[in-house]
């Protein structure tokens, strides 16, 4: 069989001042309440997720969550298993200096284990319900938790009870999905923000 000839793509010089491509955003502008609750969940089979290692210090998760525009890193382990997670509000309250109250030290000694939470804390949403749910749905589950994510898995065919994170619902994200009238993007910083959002869009 002769072998089969490929002709080369034509390239060009790059461009001063070419822009950065932005990833396209995966999610309606805004919704309702009433819309299904799939259109305000980042899907990690669309978007990677932001992870970090146990061991790194709180002052690199901080710069990492701000790098990526985000306000929640996933914890993984060496086999990148699911250990746990951190938010900006463990990073920003109470937990970073009772700790150096308690040990000594200094803000970048702490370690994202010190002050995560681990998997066995945490609860996770069925995709098979998220699916068949609406926006307001995951609002009351954010509020009865008290947490500003919710983490969505998948079962895996074949296993019981094995699991694959689908998702991630962010409090701050369904804020600012439900108010349209937000010019800039703003993070809510307490369910008392986002509850007065929630009345707004009901009036």
């Amino acid at each position: 069989m002769a072998e089969k000839h490929y002709n080369p793509i034509k390239a060009s010089t790059l461009q001063k001042g070419i822009a950065l491509h932005r990833i396209e955003k995966v999610y309606s502008d805004t919704v309702s309440l009433d819309d299904p609750a799939i259109v305000v969940m980042t899907d990690l089979k669309k978007v990677s997720a932001v992870t970090i290692r146990p061991e790194i210090s709180i002052e690199i998760a901080n710069q990492r969550m701000k790098q990526r525009g985000v306000r929640m890193l996933l914890v993984t382990d060496d086999q990148e298993h699911i250990i746990g997670i951190i938010t900006s509000t463990d990073l920003q309250g109470p937990k970073p200096m009772k700790l150096i109250q308690q040990r000594g030290g200094v803000y970048r000694d702490i370690q994202v284990r010190d002050i995560m939470t681990g998997h066995d804390q945490l609860e996770v949403l069925c995709m098979e319900d998220v699916d068949k749910a609406v926006v307001g749905q995951v609002v009351a589950t954010l509020q009865q938790s008290g947490r500003q994510h919710a983490l969505v898995a998948d079962r895996l065919p074949g296993e019981e009870r094995a699991q694959s994170l689908r998702g991630i619902f962010s409090a701050a994200q369904i804020a600012r999905q439900l108010d349209s009238d937000l010019s800039v993007p703003r993070i809510v910083q307490t369910f008392a923000e986002i509850e007065r959002l929630i009345t707004k869009a009901w009036a």
